[in-house]
């Protein structure tokens, strides 16, 4: 089939940059500026064009198949072949590291869920790594994997970012855009936009929580830890457990995220704020998945992502997600069963009520019946 044009979806929110190239050192700013100019040449290019994604064309495989380019400082795509699926390890750290998270990414889909690569129907995993030279960002394109090398060639105390591919779940948000784009297709703008970024934030965690083995009260639930160079005062670039509190720098400033609807902001940047806004679902994942306990791909993440591949459309917001997984959840584990008031008190939890009208195709009657009433 063939989507509507695809808006190039990158790990950093706008706001980061525009703040570097405002209050950083002169080789801080120029890199900076010639990021964002470079991304928005290829959100241009990508809007430009319709996205294939008819799994029949070349990159439809059976079962895990990675493989991992590199462009070589280059801008062309994807670039030389350095790892394929089964071969060992290349040496190189973004390669491997590519490698190993697109390996990860398709673990927890395939063993938990069920799914069979992005599409659900084996899709390559195609990475491109050393993307550009002083590139600091990574994006999912549509069909594939980007990844720029961050500051790793300046000087210690020149760096804000290492390399894009350190963080496991940043590549499991990336790709988890891929698997957005092969069901709901939400709209990269505003509320839509902002569920957009939280289920790749949902799914990035949980990525990184079921490679280590982590429950979800052991989980730091921080994205892009590991990200941000020893001069950054901050954890990483979002909290889903505490919006707003990854970082506090003086060059990039004060994470923006809100944790509630009290707080949303309205702002025409970052397309509505879909890197901002996210806070409020992300949080409200975070709270389900904590009131649940155990692990959060088992329950919660269940429910996230049935909702996203069956019931959530193009331009739902954050009330139909708060009543789509409160639903789903109830179909899932029973009408007011401990998982689907978990759901209710997540969403509460950021200020949305659900409403908990569970089946609303049945007739009243029907209903009463089927809730024991």
């Amino acid at each position: 089939m063939v989507s509507r044009p695809f808006d190039l979806q990158c790990i950093l929110p706008p706001h980061l940059q525009k703040n570097i190239a405002q209050f950083g050192t002169e080789t801080q700013r120029l890199r900076a500026q010639q990021t964002g100019q470079i991304t928005d040449q290829m959100r241009e290019a990508r809007q430009a064009m319709d996205v294939i994604t008819d799994t029949s064309l070349p990159g439809a495989a059976t079962g895990k198949q990675r493989i991992v380019y590199s462009a070589d400082d280059s801008f062309q795509l994807p670039g030389q072949v350095i790892r394929r699926e089964g071969a060992p390890l290349t040496g190189d750290a973004a390669a491997d590291e590519a490698y190993v998270g697109a390996g990860a990414t398709y673990d927890l889909y395939w063993e938990i869920y069920k799914r069979n690569s992005l599409d659900g129907k084996g899709l390559r995993l195609v990475s491109s790594v050393h993307y550009g030279k002083n590139y600091e960002n990574a994006f999912w394109n549509g069909q594939q994997m980007v990844y720029g090398d961050g500051d790793e060639e300046l000087p210690l105390d020149q760096r804000i970012f290492n390399r894009f591919t350190i963080a496991i779940d940043v590549i499991g948000h990336e790709l988890t855009h891929g698997v957005t784009q092969y069901t709901a297709n939400l709209e990269y703008t505003n509320q839509p936009g902002a569920l957009n970024e939280s289920f790749s934030d949902v799914f990035g965690s949980l990525v990184k929580q079921y490679r280590l083995g982590q429950p979800a009260r052991d989980a730091d639930w921080i994205i892009g830890k590991g990200l941000f160079s020893s001069n950054v005062k901050g954890l990483g670039i979002r909290s889903m457990k505490e919006p707003g509190t990854a970082y506090d720098d003086p060059l990039l400033g004060k994470d923006p995220q809100p944790a509630s609807m009290q707080d949303y902001v309205n702002t025409p940047m970052d397309s509505g704020g879909v890197h901002i806004n996210s806070g409020i679902p992300n949080h409200a994942f975070y709270l389900t998945a904590i009131e649940m306990g155990g692990d959060a791909w088992v329950k919660a993440g269940k429910i996230w992502y049935v909702t996203l591949r069956d019931k959530i459309k193009p331009n739902s917001n954050f009330q139909d997600a708060a009543n789509l997984t409160y639903t789903t959840a109830g179909e899932l584990f029973g009408l007011n069963s401990l998982e689907q008031q978990a759901v209710g008190k997540g969403w509460a939890g950021v200020g949305i009520n659900v409403n908990r009208v569970e089946n609303p195709g049945c007739l009243p009657g029907l209903q009463k019946i089927l809730m024991g009433r």
